[in-house]
């Protein structure tokens, strides 16, 4: 059963770490043509900076901080608090 346990774990593990979210030089600058397409990749929005709070509320998700995809889908930042397409 301890063999099994083990198996299990380690599976986990590599699976969680091979389906990690895109880094900053894999999807840098990447435009989106509205929040639904971006809000598949990254599924709190795209903040540009990590010290950044929402104005519009409580969020689901935690935003992935890139200044350069933020600065790509500015136009989706519609309430101008440095979030584009917050969950």
């Amino acid at each position: 059963m301890k063999r099994f346990s083990v198996i299990i774990l380690s599976a986990t593990l590599i699976l969680g770490v091979s389906t990690t979210a895109p880094t900053e030089t894999e999807a840098a600058a990447k435009k989106f043509s509205n929040c639904t397409e971006l809000n598949k990749t990254y599924k709190g929005g795209v903040a540009k900076a990590a010290n950044i709070k929402n104005k519009g509320g409580k969020t689901k998700f935690t935003p992935f901080v890139s200044k350069e995809i933020y600065e790509a889908n500015i136009k989706s930042d519609r309430d101008k608090d440095g979030i584009a397409c917050e969950k």
